[in-house]
């Protein structure tokens, strides 16, 4: 066995089948289908159920994609001592986040730390989910909730605040009584992927009448028409809205960095993680104290 094998085992695993892995290692299915089979004879039993619907690890499967993930993890960080410069970050780096943040906080964030190494390259992926740090979709990722299971290092990185927010223009809002009539923004329901993004019990609403699964989307359409919780920290970016009844509806929640515990080692991933706690930690107080700072009081 060879570690060309479990860099194939391994991105099969992930991919939950051959077809979809077959980009990511550059070969063809075919190919892979017959790699797969000349490990599991190699050792002696069957890694994958396979089924129309894909490849599902059996438990020998799972067993050894865990030692896998800390071979690979110390293969890379065998490398990365090879091939670090004297100073600064390189290489790539890929987060996972919820759209709120992968929109209104990050870009700024990381365009500062890359700009601080021009030899990095990040990547962030915004998805209206839980990224799988598991099957490696991502080497770090931020999430509203810290996670109740997996191999995992969690670190929670800062609270943010979440208000109801309306056009400035909008016909005056002084009391929850006001928001009858107006249609109430907010997630599709059944897409909700975090008890933590379910705001509707602190309107008092019984439903969304203009909704999607994403945060962008959502402040288009307070921005067009409607009232909605909104980040304090998305704001700024879109002028046209200002905060309403802060008193009555002051949401907080919280980011967390969470980074595979076979990562723990890696300085590189290490000095990068502590440069993105510390850029969104300033960035979310500088964007809400701008908020605070513009909202404009119904006449």
């Amino acid at each position: 066995m060879n570690w060309d094998d479990m860099r194939v085992f391994l991105a099969v695993a992930r991919a939950e089948g051959l077809t979809a892995a077959a980009p990511v290692l550059k070969m063809d299915p075919a190919t892979l289908g017959r790699r797969v089979a000349r490990l599991e004879a190699s050792i002696g039993g069957a890694l994958f159920v396979k089924s129309p619907q894909g490849y599902a690890l059996t438990s020998l499967g799972e067993r050894m994609r865990d030692y896998a993930v800390e071979a690979e993890a110390a293969l890379a960080q065998a490398i990365e001592i090879g091939q670090a410069p004297a100073s600064g970050l390189s290489g790539q780096v890929r987060i996972g986040a919820p759209d709120g943040a992968a929109n209104f906080l990050l870009p700024q964030v990381c365009a500062a730390i890359q700009r601080d190494n021009p030899d990095l390259e990040v990547q962030i992926l915004a998805l209206p989910r839980v990224v799988n740090l598991s099957r490696r979709e991502a080497d770090m990722a931020i999430t509203v909730s810290p996670p109740a299971a997996g191999r995992l290092t969690v670190q929670r990185v800062t609270d943010y605040q979440l208000h109801l927010a309306t056009r400035r223009d909008a016909v005056p809002i002084r009391s929850l009584d006001d928001l009858r009539g107006r249609p109430i923004v907010g997630y599709i329901p059944d897409m909700i992927f975090d008890k933590e993004l379910d705001y509707l019990g602190n309107l008092g609403a019984d439903g969304v009448q203009l909704a999607s699964n994403s945060v962008a989307v959502q402040m288009q359409m307070v921005r067009h028409a409607g009232v909605g919780i909104v980040h304090d920290f998305a704001l700024p970016a879109v002028p046209e809205l200002t905060r309403v009844l802060v008193d009555e509806v002051n949401l907080s929640r919280s980011f967390y960095l969470v980074r595979h515990a076979t990562d723990r080692q890696s300085a590189r991933l290490t000095k990068f993680a502590a440069a993105l706690v510390a850029g969104l930690q300033a960035e979310v107080t500088r964007l809400e104290e701008v908020a605070r700072l513009t909202d404009a009081p119904f006449i």
